[in-house]
């Protein structure tokens, strides 16, 4: 297997994500422990606030313990898919992108389901008016994909220019 150096840079971020995502989740629940809804205000309008996330995006599967074995292997097969094609990377900004995303996936929808059987959230903005509680992992995929856009955006230009 050929991994280009991009691709090893893929690894180590996505290891990075991981470590900071969890070191982070042990420190909240050193905290504010496992019970719903507990809450610290920090700075301004950040709170730590405990949230189960037991669901993905808008609360679907929450509801089902197969859907939980479902996002499990789900996020495999994604993390697998992803890890395959970052080994032949060649540019960094998508590099950075997909590695973020893999190390939140492996974060939220494999350690944390396996480990409590819900997501830990507990990033609390929202005295901002942001609605959703979140996590690092979560920050992780959202800048990934942010990431990837970025370079398709700035690049694919480019590319239908040279073809002109």
């Amino acid at each position: 297997m050929n991994i280009t150096r991009l691709g090893w840079t893929a690894y180590a971020i996505a290891a990075a994500t991981v470590i900071l995502d969890q070191i982070s989740k042990l420190w909240v629940l050193g905290i504010l422990g496992r019970e719903q809804g507990s809450s610290l205000p920090l700075l301004g309008p950040l709170r730590l606030t405990m949230v189960h996330n037991y669901g993905m995006s808008f609360g679907l599967l929450r509801g089902a313990d197969w859907g939980r074995w479902l996002l499990i292997g789900f996020s495999i097969i994604v993390v697998i898919g992803l890890a395959w094609w970052v080994r032949k990377a060649v540019k960094l900004l998508p590099t950075i992108g997909v590695g973020m995303i893999i190390g939140g996936a492996i974060g939220n929808n494999l350690i944390d389901r396996v480990m409590y059987g819900y997501v830990v959230d507990f990033i609390d903005v929202s005295r901002l008016y942001f609605p959703w509680v979140f996590n690092v992992a979560d920050s992780g995929i959202s800048i990934g994909v942010a990431l990837l856009l970025l370079d398709s955006f700035l690049y694919g230009e480019k590319k239908l220019a040279e073809t002109e």
